[in-house]
């Protein structure tokens, strides 16, 4: 539009605050307001009200949105309506893309003239970290802050946000890594107690890229158990088991929390060498409690999932033929109301779903499984009726060993449950759990079909490499659950090992005194008393500190006269007292913060046991028949950028839920 012969109208009659932003002009008949910024072109008529023209205000990018909010009045604010967001010069439509947008405002929201969006500056930074931070979380591409639409998206929301590139993303991804890192060495540099290190073997889900995953499990100051990823990291195949261990030596090092160290907790199939060689450099430094013998655990989930997949391996043909009669049965509507007409007739009162497994996941096999036993009958009546197309049902001795092995899978499935009901477990829970299914497997062992005996040796080799390796730390974080105390081996150990029953819970409770008497010795109470007796005995006159402590003496003479009277420790007390009550709601960290006073030592050992990871499966993995597999929007990216991604994703998440 030509506006060379258009007049400035002034008029006192423009009323509204926008008019400091704007020209109004006449050109002929027609009024137009020109923009002081941008100098672009809208309606001036006097019909056309004023919202169009705050409108404009907000999303004018040549102006700083300081102010913006004194253009949305308590008027505005207080009604329902639309802002008309008009052009009037053609040559600009590819510009502005015309639109018509509702604003609805909450009349309970309204609390003041001014809306809050726009009453400050946009923050620039903070706006860019925030966008960080959203990718991180909900693993997000990178490259989305590139793709039109999110452009689109953003420019339609907040104008004033200057979109970034995939590399600027990067580099703020880069810097949270760094801060929230920070926060972690800090929160590890207070910690209370010992630290349990978990590593798991993750792969791309485009190529054959491997990585090791190692997070850090502890018990905080207000006794609650928390993870922290620690590390992600490629390793290659052709590693030998000298670099894997190296490579995790340097990972724990770079933390500084080699020193701290109380546990690893590995998938059941690491080899044993990689475990050795860094607990041997530990061992070296003397930085593991009873020579490291609790420090190789291997996860107790993994042990079921392989169990699981033996089970599975042997039902193979009758979990085929499971699946072709269920696909026979589903195959047309007039098959499927045969079978009901005939589950009717045989009056089956089960009301489980026939349908085929997700062989992903075991535990969907066995459900496939338990659901066909339940109409065991109706199959065979659906073969005496159509028995060209239901050639492929079980046998009679199928059906049995079906039954039996489905128990098997059935204690699996429960089993597992309960060690990932929560998601962070305590190590008290397991010790029963585990000898239920030591004391089955010694049962199915028994069984005089060779098949089902073959199949339960085979199954019990794999948990007696893991009883070996872990009996003894499940045993004694049993013993520190006051609902059991020593009594649950006295419970189960005469089952499994019937005469040498005692010798081996004696062994067990050495384990606990030599446990019990290192933590004694770094612990602040008796540091305290160690302090006492050197300052007395060294006859230099109290500092600053030990002129206010004027009891050392006396602290001196209580250690001498307790030990003359033989007073009991800590570990007497607890195992003297009578069990606590079992019932559901128990929580044995909330037990032991309560406890701690009465018994310090103890409550230092408990917090490090109760801490490790006896599984470390997550819940929604449990079932998984294969390992974890990287988002394929993160698999292509460099490797310490994937790992600053995974990391920080751990520990925003954390840091949200608590």
């Amino acid at each position: 539009m030509d506006m060379s012969d258009a007049v400035i109208v002034n008029s006192s009659r423009l009323k509204s605050i926008v008019w400091n932003d704007f020209d109004r002009v006449k050109k002929g008949d027609t009024f137009v307001a020109i923009c002081r910024h941008c100098k672009k072109k809208l309606s001036g008529s006097s019909t056309s009200g004023t919202s169009h023209l705050r409108n404009h205000l907000i999303r004018c990018q040549r102006r700083s949105n300081h102010g913006v909010a004194q253009y949305f009045s308590a008027k505005d604010k207080k009604k329902e309506g639309s802002l008309a967001l008009v052009t009037i010069d053609q040559e600009q439509k590819n510009d502005e893309v015309l639109s018509i947008v509702n604003l609805r405002y909450e009349q309970e929201q309204i609390k003041s003239e001014h809306v809050g969006i726009g009453s400050n500056s946009l923050d620039q930074r903070r706006s860019q970290f925030d966008l960080a931070r959203m990718i991180i979380l909900h693993n997000y591409p990178l490259a989305m802050v590139e793709h039109v639409g999110f452009k689109i998206f953003v420019r339609n929301l907040q104008p004033l946000f200057e979109l970034v590139t995939r590399n600027k993303v990067e580099a703020d991804c880069m810097e949270i890594y760094a801060k929230e890192k920070q926060k972690v060495y800090e929160i590890f540099d207070k910690l209370p107690g010992k630290i349990s290190v978990s590593a798991d073997v993750w792969t791309a889900s485009e190529d054959d890229a491997a990585y090791l995953s190692l997070a850090a499990h502890y018990i905080d100051e207000n006794w609650q158990l928390k993870k922290k990823n620690l590390n992600f990291v490629t390793i290659d195949p052709s590693y030998t088991e000298d670099m894997h261990s190296e490579v995790i030596m340097n990972c724990l090092m770079d933390w500084d929390i080699d020193r701290k160290l109380f546990s690893m907790i590995f998938d059941s199939f690491t080899g044993d060498n990689i475990v050795e060689r860094i607990r041997d450099r530990l061992s070296q430094n003397r930085f593991l409690y009873c020579n490291g013998q609790l420090f190789d655990v291997r996860c107790a989930v993994d042990l079921l999932n392989r169990m699981a997949h033996d089970a599975l391996e042997a039902l193979c043909e009758i979990t085929q033929k499971i699946r072709e009669s269920i696909r026979y049965v589903k195959s047309s509507e007039a098959t499927q109301a045969t079978f009901n007409e005939l589950a009717d007739e045989v009056q089956v009162e089960t009301r489980k779903c026939l349908c085929i497994d997700n062989p992903l996941k075991w535990n969907s096999t066995y459900f496939m499984l338990e659901a066909a036993l339940e109409y065991r009958k109706v199959f065979s009546c659906l073969r005496n009726r159509d028995p060209v197309n239901m050639k492929f049902l079980l046998s009679d001795p199928e059906w049995d060993r079906l039954i039996t092995v489905a128990s098997f899978l059935k204690l699996f499935v429960e089993v597992t449950n309960v060690f990932t009901r929560s998601k962070y477990p305590t190590a008290n829970i397991f010790f029963p759990e585990i000898c239920d299914i030591h004391l089955q497997l010694i049962e199915w062992c028994k069984n005089p079909d060779e098949y089902i005996s073959s199949l339960a040796l085979k199954m019990r080799k794999k948990f007696e490499e893991y009883w070996y390796k872990c009996s003894s730390g499940l045993a004694v974080a049993a013993m520190l659950d006051p609902r059991f105390k020593m009594k649950l081996l006295e419970y189960y150990y005469p089952q499994l090992y019937g005469d040498t029953a005692t010798e081996l819970i004696d062994d067990v409770f050495e384990c606990i005194k030599s446990l019990y008497n290192e933590h004694s010795i770094v612990s602040p109470l008796a540091s305290s008393i160690h302090q006492g007796l050197d300052w007395q005995a060294s006859g230099i006159p109290g500092s600053g500190k030990d002129s206010r402590d004027r009891l050392m003496g006396f602290d001196k003479f209580l250690h001498e006269t307790s030990q003359a009277e033989g007073s009991s420790s800590d570990l007497d007390k607890y195992l003297e007292e009578p069990l606590f009550p079992r019932n559901v709601d128990f929580n044995v960290l909330n037990w032991w913060k309560v406890h701690t006073p009465r018994y310090p030592i103890l409550s230092m050992m408990a917090r490090n046991i109760l801490g490790i990871p006896i599984s470390k499966v997550a819940a929604e993995s449990r079932f998984d028949t294969g390992g974890r597999v990287l988002d394929h929007n993160w698999s292509s990216l460099p490797p310490t950028t994937i790992q600053a991604l995974m990391c920080s994703q751990d520990w925003i998440r954390s840091e949200l839920e608590s």
